[in-house]
């Protein structure tokens, strides 16, 4: 018998189909890390052996087993005409010629409004239960793909036609945290834990107007004018996750389609060769001072925590990373390989759970200070920034510390057009070892430290690129 949205279960129970959901509830958690905090103290002695990571292997490519097996989850999201079914035909093409299972998940909103349902016929109140089932119903359709993967004996790649945060940018902002507190949803699970990576395929309303058009969807019917307002909204309920890629239009299609392709295989660590041409690369900058936050367009600020742990081998860097706003968290643990024989630089990132994540506090490197930041994400003509605000305490070379990072394809004025004009930006800092966090955060003196990392800037002063591998 078919389920209504009305018989699922309650919205805190449907969050549950993700992987890295939190087992405790926040004061229980909060309890529990300060008692755990004081047992790593005592127990370091008996710690780890540096490198292991107790309970938790890290992916590495290569044969599949069902311990290594990869689940990989994104979202493809944008305002009308943006690319998006193109989009997930080629990420299913792509993927499946490398030998994954490939789950594509119906956009939720399109199912229900085929079915003769019309917002101007709705009342407010008809409206707002709509979107809340919406959501609901949404939820229960991604995790009966996820569950799929995560049974399945292949490496899965599951792309959601648009995500939770999507149904923001169809109601007002005090609906919305009604709706958010009336379900006890969270913003860090329904879109920093939930998705492994979100992809905003700018519409064509915006930089390719000329190639705008509804005629080829059903239930799109926007002008021009209201497409680019919907692409920029729902671009801004997704700012805030730590790996949200913009796929604007300043190439033509095809090598848009390739970008997307692109950046979906540099954060899984995918080797694609001279398949599509690598462009995007990481720029960071210093910043001279935080202006008022009236200035900036609509931002997510979240509280940011990094351990450095002992390492493996002195060109090895591993550390924790705790970031979350309002006291709900996500945990990653990355670690950094050295250049392999004249390859780009290797991060290999997994998401981890409280229980994990305090384990791991064990083996913390004495030699470093922790560093704590305040994050604040925003975007702007097309661009994703993070802006990093160093907080005490930390060494004294941190303090009022201010970067910002981006990753960008653009160069020369059209790079310097898009940058954020109303923050005084010193100079570029990209592969500096003075701006490296793993250097501020030693607790020597540079000078006489033989942990100081002198290896982040190549002969012709660019950074490379990391690639990034996201383990489940």
């Amino acid at each position: 018998m078919a389920t209504t949205a009305d018989q699922l279960p309650p919205a805190a129970t449907l969050l549950n189909g993700q992987q890295s959901m939190m087992a405790t509830s926040n004061g229980q958690e909060q309890q529990q890390e300060k008692e755990q905090e004081q047992q790593v103290v005592i127990s370091k002695s008996t710690s780890p052996k540096p490198g292991a990571m107790p309970s938790l292997k890290l992916i590495k490519m290569g044969s599949v087993s069902q311990k290594e097996k990869r689940v990989y989850k994104i979202v493809l999201t944008g305002g009308p005409c943006g690319g998006k079914t193109t989009g997930q035909s080629r990420l299913c093409t792509f993927f499946e010629n490398l030998g994954w299972k490939v789950f594509r998940v119906p956009e939720t909103a399109t199912v229900l409004l085929s079915g003769g349902v019309k917002f101007s016929d709705l009342t407010e109140k008809e409206a707002y239960k709509f979107q809340e089932n919406l959501i609901r119903t949404m939820v229960q359709i991604e995790n009966t793909y996820f569950e799929l993967g995560n049974s399945s004996t292949r490496n899965c790649l599951i792309i959601c036609d648009r995500g939770v945060m999507d149904a923001s940018a169809y109601i007002s902002k005090d609906k919305w945290e009604k709706m958010m507190a009336g379900n006890k949803w969270n913003p860090v699970e329904m879109r920093d834990n939930r998705y492994n990576q979100i992809l905003h395929l700018v519409s064509a309303a915006n930089g390719a107007e000329d190639f705008y058009s509804t005629e080829d969807h059903a239930c799109r019917s926007e002008g021009v004018d209201l497409a680019r307002e919907l692409d920029y909204k729902s671009a801004a309920a997704w700012v805030g996750h730590p790996y949200f890629d913009v796929i604007d239009n300043s190439t033509n299609f095809e090598a848009k389609m390739n970008r997307m392709i692109e950046s979906v295989c540099q954060k899984l660590g995918i080797d694609i060769g001279d398949r599509l041409q690598a462009t995007s690369r990481k720029l960071k900058y210093l910043v001279a001072a935080l202006p008022a936050d009236s200035e900036f367009p609509p931002f997510q600020d979240f509280d940011v925590v990094h351990h450095y742990l002992q390492s493996a081998g002195p060109k090895v860097q591993a550390r924790l990373r705790k970031r979350g706003q309002k006291n709900h968290w996500s945990y990653i643990h990355t670690q950094r390989r050295p250049n392999v024989h004249g390859q780009a630089r290797i991060e290999v990132k997994t998401q981890l759970t409280h229980r994990d994540y305090m384990n791991l506090l064990a083996q913390r490197d004495d030699a470093h200070f922790t560093i704590y930041k305040k994050r604040r994400c925003f975007l702007i003509n097309n661009q994703y920034f993070q802006l990093d605000i160093y907080k005490e305490p930390g060494h004294p070379r941190c303090k009022g510390l201010v970067l910002l990072e981006t990753y960008s394809s653009l160069t020369g004025d059209a790079l310097k057009n898009c940058m954020p004009k109303f923050l005084n930006i010193v100079k570029e800092v990209t592969g500096d070892p003075d701006y490296s966090m793993f250097n501020l955060s030693l607790k020597e003196d540079w000078s006489i430290s033989k942990k100081f990392c002198r290896t982040a800037t190549h002969a012709n002063g660019v950074s490379s690129t990391p690639l990034v591998l996201n383990g489940q």
